[in-house]
C-alpha cells in the first residue's frame, strides 16, 4: 500500500508568507483588498473547523493539477532597491516551499504595495 500526501494551499501560503517576511528589505506582508477578503474567509473556515489559522496575510496560492503559483504582496524598506528585494522574495519563496512541502513552485509573483522611507 502506498500513502499519498496532499499539501493544501493554506499550508503553502503559510510557508511562503514566513519566507517572504524573513527576507531582508521586507518590512511586512500587506494584504490588498482581495487578500483581506480571502484571508478573512480562510480564517473563518479554519476557526469553524477548530483549527488555529496559520499566518498567511498578503499571500495567495493557486494550484492547478501539479502546478503551484504564489502571489506575495509586500511593503519594503526605502533603504533597499525594490527589484533586488523582489527577486530575493521570489528566491526565498521558491526555496522554502520546496524544502518544507516538497512541492516545486512554477511562479512567484511579488507585488510591492508600498515603500516605507526610513525603515530598515
Amino acid at each position: 500500500m502506498t500513502a499519498e500526501y496532499v499539501i493544501a494551499a493554506p499550508v503553502i501560503a503559510s510557508v511562503a508568507a514566513r519566507a517572504a517576511a524573513e527576507t531582508a528589505g521586507v518590512v511586512r506582508l500587506e494584504p490588498g483588498l482581495l487578500g483581506l477578503a480571502t484571508a478573512w474567509a480562510r480564517e473563518a473556515r479554519q476557526r469553524w473547523k477548530g483549527l488555529e489559522p496559520a499566518p498567511a496575510d498578503g499571500v495567495r496560492v493557486r494550484t492547478h493539477e501539479d502546478r503551484v503559483t504564489v502571489e506575495v504582496d509586500v511593503v519594503i524598506s526605502g533603504a533597499d532597491q525594490a527589484a533586488a528585494v523582489g527577486r530575493a522574495v521570489q528566491l526565498a519563496v521558491f526555496r522554502e516551499v520546496l524544502a518544507q512541502t516538497g512541492r516545486s513552485v512554477d511562479a512567484v509573483r511579488v507585488s510591492i504595495l508600498d515603500i516605507e522611507v526610513g525603515q530598515r
